[in-house]
């Protein structure tokens, strides 16, 4: 299996992607749904208020009618009393004739005195609903209903008004939130067009010019401050670099110059020759530091054709110089033949760095560079990888946990994190697979 990569900490990771609404979008949402909620909540208290005033209604004429219709009955039992409101049917059944109701309506013999809600289905399939009042005495029974089928078919014509009305202000909403949001966010669309344009030129454009004094106007008028300083910081940052670098490749070409005319003396001895040419190789490596910087202050890629494995070689040959008296072997594996479209300064700095973390925390044992098709990997057996270090190893300022007192600041990691960033390399390390740490620089492949 595999040993899981450890990704250089501090490059960008991506972010899953994750669907997002404009501005405009949640603000004509946000008029649809209240119109939705508010049209709702109206029609829920509005049919709820009128099923309850409409049933108080009934029930308080049916409350008042069986009484009176319980008078009339007594007045003259022998007659069959009329009922005082249309629309109400009443009916009294006497002691004789509560078995006979039990059998003929077993529904009204077990109501109790109140009124009651009775809906089904007649013979013929047609529905009916009425609303049944009951006042029951030892000697009568007295039953008094109201028809509420009309009233059930009105309350159907109701609630469907009541969706329509729903559904045509919910519309509306949306059509007010949508004019609502073209109308707001129309400077706020015209600001990011123009900042956008702006942004691919040299000198950003003014945009507080083009917006009245409002929220907006403010805001491309704090836009403008901002561009401004960022602007200068640039510009200042830019003419720092180029001058730090012009005044040091002087001097260096200065040092470049007379170490090689003193190694070309025959006279010279091998002690000072072996320190002109360790002279000779840090001067090349600030050379090639000073131009991996320039880059990256440029933010620009410096192009090239440069075979990886020649600077490989050069650069363990640089380190056997160096260690001289350390039981450690450095050696090159495979011959890829791989050339990579970028200046040497900078492959000479992002594969140096590497190679030197892994010669400097291996005490004995080999350094291995084994090339690849498109990577290049560095093979230690030092002292291995912990967590830790595999998390914050390429941060800026972090020496490790076995720096210990090793001298360096922590910035050789980071500037081969940019690099890799700028070039769109990737570098990452995991632990070896008996000991040690195995560093791997992979190039992004030739675009055909």
């Amino acid at each position: 299996m595999p040993a899981e990569r450890t990704p250089a900490a501090g490059a960008p990771v991506r972010r899953r992607a994750r669907y997002r609404r404009r501005l405009r979008s949640r603000i004509i949402l946000s008029f649809a749904l209240f119109g939705f909620g508010l049209m709702v909540l109206f029609a829920f208290a509005t049919n709820l208020t009128r099923s309850r005033v409409e049933n108080q209604l009934v029930e308080d004429v049916l409350n008042r009618n069986i009484d009176e219709y319980a008078k009339r009955y007594y007045a003259d039992p022998e007659a069959n009393p009329a009922v005082p409101v249309e629309q109400i049917y009443g009916r009294v059944v006497g002691r004789s004739r509560f078995e006979e109701l039990r059998l003929d309506e077993p529904d009204w013999y077990e109501l109790p005195d109140g009124i009651h809600n009775i809906s089904g289905t007649d013979e013929d399939g047609s529905p009916f609903s009425y609303k049944l009042a009951v006042r029951k005495t030892p000697q009568e029974w007295f039953f008094l209903a109201y028809d509420m089928t009309q009233t059930a078919r009105g309350e159907r014509q109701f609630n469907r008004a009541i969706y329509i009305s729903v559904v045509f202000f919910t519309v509306l909403s949306l059509l007010v939130g949508w004019w609502a949001a073209s109308r707001v966010m129309s400077p706020v669309s015209e600001l990011a067009r123009r900042l956008k344009r702006s942004g691919r030129s040299a000198q950003p454009e003014a945009l507080a010019a083009h917006f009245p004094d409002d929220e907006v106007g403010q805001l491309a008028e704090a836009l403008d401050d901002y561009a401004e300083r960022l602007t200068d910081v640039v510009q200042r940052d830019r003419e720092f670099n180029a001058d730090v670098s012009h005044e040091l490749r002087t001097p260096l070409a200065v040092i470049r110059g007379a170490v090689e005319l003193l190694l070309s003396r025959p006279d010279v001895d091998d002690k000072t020759r072996n320190r002109l040419e360790r002279i000779q190789r840090a001067e090349q490596q600030c050379a090639d530091l000073i131009s991996a910087l320039l880059l990256l202050s440029r933010n620009e890629r410096g192009h090239g054709a440069t075979d990886v494995c020649r600077v490989a070689e050069q650069l363990l040959e640089t380190h056997r110089a160096q260690i001289v008296g350390k039981p450690l072997e450095l050696r090159l594996d495979g011959r890829s033949g791989l050339v990579v479209d970028a200046p040497e300064a900078a492959i000479a700095v992002a594969l140096g760095n590497l190679i030197g973390n892994a010669v400097k925390y291996t005490t004995r044992g080999e350094v291995i560079v084994r090339m690849h098709g498109h990577s290049v990997e560095v093979i230690d057996s030092g002292p291995g990888l912990s967590a830790e270090d595999a998390a914050k190893l390429f941060e800026r300022g972090y020496r490790g946990t076995h720096a210990e007192h090793s001298q360096g600041g922590g910035i050789g990691l980071s500037i081969v994190r940019r690099l890799c960033e700028l070039y769109g390399w990737d570098v990452w390390v995991r632990p070896g697979e008996v000991q040690g740490v195995v560093a791997t620089l992979t190039f992004a492949p030739p675009r055909s």
